[in-house]
């Protein structure tokens, strides 16, 4: 009697897909004033970088969207691992033995982007092809491991940085290598349901004709939106606009947001299949809404904290959230659905941030708007920023009515 495959292992093995992305995402920002002191990188250089790692994943997305379904999940997993596992590694060798050490980052950036962004398409699919039921519940308990890489990256890496000192920084990201190179010999074994045959596949010429499909693409840009806009200003609003020291800035800011957005998936991913996903997607768009206005709003500067922090938990199942909505819609959308959502949750997350910053900046170099404020002008258009930001969740509420509203048309 044939035994039958176990499953467990290929959830853990994604689940250690989601840390490596966590990794190869925010490990490198932990060293960029180092970059700068050891190798005169500039901002300008350095804000490159940036986006450099971004326009690579979301290329990566989009062919991702085209040749992953014919090179099949395993080999593209695999690749995904091996790719992370030498970016990772480049990223502490070639600057240290490259005549230009700027070209060694970039090389290596260039390589975890590729990576990051296979990882980012296939590991979703991979999951909710898995047996079982609770289909949301799973999806998000996968993404709350990004959250969990996130913040293990912040904390170790800030951790070794005292221990062995700058000069040896790196021997860190040759540890961290270790993870995916670890998880690539687990996804050549772990079991894989066979893919959906070509003609049973929903075409994307049929999702992009949905009404629901196009609302999620907009659902996917404001998820992104919503997250990285708080993610990415928390500890300079902190700084700047309440006036807190930098390593309260950085607690209270981006690390304790990435781990009440794990604490959110990870309760969702326990107990979600008892939860209504488009009721629960609504209340933590509303609470992101309140987030928001208490951050820009409140004189308290421990209550715009506290404010800012509790973003991580509204946003937290906005990307997976719409992901199982869509999923349940279309079972059969493969790989390139998960890719197309996977793209426009990449360009809300430069979106997002940018719009913030340049919403900022308007109102912080605006003689009028200054006259009539008790402000400094950075506190004044960091508080714009985060009051600007309120669309993004407002969308997504508006977006789920949309689609819970066009799902009881169509009888789904």
């Amino acid at each position: 009697m044939t035994q039958a495959p176990n499953f467990k292992r290929t959830i853990f093995a994604c689940y250690r897909g989601y840390i490596t992305q966590g990794i190869v995402n925010n490990l490198s920002p932990l060293f960029f004033v180092i970059f700068q002191d050891h190798f005169g990188i500039d901002y300008i250089l350095i804000s490159a970088l940036i986006l450099c790692n971004f326009v690579t994943q979301v290329i990566t997305d989009a062919l991702a969207v085209r040749y992953v379904d014919r090179m099949g999940m395993r080999r593209a997993a695999v690749l995904a691992h091996v790719l992370a596992f030498l970016g990772l590694a480049m990223q502490g060798i070639l600057p240290n033995i490259l005549p230009a050490p700027y070209i060694g980052l970039v090389i290596a950036t260039v390589i975890n982007g590729i990576g990051g962004g296979l990882i980012e398409v296939i590991i979703s699919p991979i999951v909710d092809s898995c047996p079982g039921e609770a289909k949301a519940s799973a999806m998000s308990l996968l993404h709350s491991f990004y959250c969990w890489g996130q913040v293990g990256v912040v904390l170790i890496t800030t951790l070794l940085l005292r221990v062995i000192g700058e000069d040896l920084w790196y021997v860190i990201p040759l540890l961290w290598s270790l993870i995916p190179f670890y998880n690539l010999f687990s996804f050549l074994k772990v079991p894989l349901m066979p893919a959906i045959p070509e003609n049973e596949k929903t075409p994307l010429k049929t999702l992009f004709c949905s009404k629901i499909f196009l609302v999620a693409m907009l659902l996917m840009l404001c998820a992104g939106a919503s997250e990285l806009a708080m993610c990415q200003w928390s500890s300079l609003f902190a700084e700047r606009a309440l006036g807190v020291t930098k390593v309260m800035g950085d607690l209270m800011g981006p690390c304790l947001f990435a781990v009440l957005m794990g604490i959110g998936r990870t309760i969702f991913g326990i107990w979600g299949e008892k939860i209504n996903l488009a009721h629960a997607l609504m209340a933590t768009a509303a609470l992101c809404v309140l987030c928001y206005i208490g951050a820009g709003l409140f004189d308290s500067a421990i209550l715009s904290l506290i404010s800012c922090a509790l973003c991580g938990l509204s946003v937290s199942l906005m990307w997976p959230g719409t992901f199982s909505l869509v999923s349940a819609v279309y079972p059969k959308g493969g790989t390139a659905m998960f890719g197309v959502l996977a793209i426009l949750g990449d360009v809300g997350c430069s979106t997002g941030p940018a719009l913030f910053g340049a919403v900022s900046t308007a109102v912080a170099n605006s003689p009028r708007v200054l006259a009539q404020s008790a402000f400094l002008p950075d506190q004044l258009g960091l508080k714009a920023g985060m009051l600007f930001s309120v669309i993004f969740p407002l969308c997504i509420i508006v977006g789920v009515a949309l689609i819970t509203r066009f799902a009881k048309k169509e009888k789904i």
